[in-house]
C-alpha cells in the first residue's frame, strides 16, 4: 500500500482496525493528543463526543517523539531552523492539560544535548526559578538554550509574565555564559516563536 496515498481511516485501520474508519471522521491532531478535544455547544450529545484516545495512538506519537529526538541529538541536524524545534514541541507539549516548561539545552554548535522538564504546573499558570534552570544549565555543560511552554488553553499569546520570565532568564543565564535563542508557546498543535516575533 502507497502510504501517502491512503486515506485517514486507511491509515487508521492499519493501527486500530475496524475502528479506524469511524474514528476517521475526527481531528487528526486531536486523535493523537496534539489537541485538546473541545466540545461544540451546538453539537448534539453523541458518543464520539466522549472520545478517548486509543493508547496505540499514543505509542505512536510517543516513538514518533524519540524518533525526533534522536534524529535532533545526531550530528548532522541542528537547530539554526526553528521548523526542527516546533516539530519536535507539537509532539513534546501540544494537548497537555497541564502547563509545562522545558528547555532544550545545545551546544557550541547548536546541536541537542538534553531536553529537560523543568517545571510542571497547573492549568494556567506554572512557577518558574532562574536558579534551578542556572543549575540545569551548568549540568548539561550548555552553550545556549531555547525555552519552551504550553498553553493548555490552546492560545499562543505571550503574556506580559512570560516576557519578564524570558528576560529574568536571559539575564541570569548570562552570567554562566549561556544564550537564550527563543522562547517558545505551544497551543495545541500551534507555535509562536519569540525570537520570530522580534521579543527576543
Amino acid at each position: 500500500m502507497m502510504m501517502n496515498q491512503s486515506t485517514n481511516g486507511q491509515l487508521l485501520s492499519i493501527l486500530l482496525g475496524s475502528d479506524g474508519e469511524m474514528l476517521a471522521k475526527r481531528s487528526l491532531a486531536e486523535l493523537f493528543g496534539l489537541k485538546a478535544v473541545r466540545q461544540n455547544v451546538n453539537q448534539v450529545a453523541e458518543k464520539s463526543q466522549d472520545y478517548v484516545a486509543p493508547s496505540k495512538l499514543f505509542a505512536a506519537r510517543e516513538l514518533l517523539r524519540r524518533a525526533l529526538e534522536e534524529n535532533m541529538a545526531d550530528e548532522a541536524c541542528s537547530f539554526n531552523s526553528p521548523a526542527v524545534v516546533k516539530d519536535y514541541l507539537r509532539l513534546h507539549l501540544g494537548g497537555r492539560e497541564e502547563e509545562h516548561f522545558v528547555a532544550i539545552w545545545l551546544d557550541a554548535q547548536h546541536r541537542l544535548i538534553a531536553v529537560d522538564s523543568l517545571f510542571r504546573g497547573t492549568l494556567s499558570q506554572t512557577s518558574v526559578y532562574p536558579r534551578e534552570v542556572v543549575k540545569s544549565g551548568l549540568k548539561f555543560n550548555a552553550c545556549s538554550v531555547i525555552f519552551a511552554h504550553n498553553h493548555p488553553s490552546g492560545v499562543t499569546e505571550s503574556s506580559s509574565s512570560d516576557r519578564m520570565l524570558t528576560e529574568h532568564l536571559k539575564g541570569a543565564l548570562a552570567l554562566v555564559d549561556i544564550k537564550v535563542i527563543d522562547h517558545m508557546i505551544v497551543g495545541d498543535n500551534k507555535i509562536m516563536s519569540f525570537a520570530e516575533t522580534g521579543i527576543i
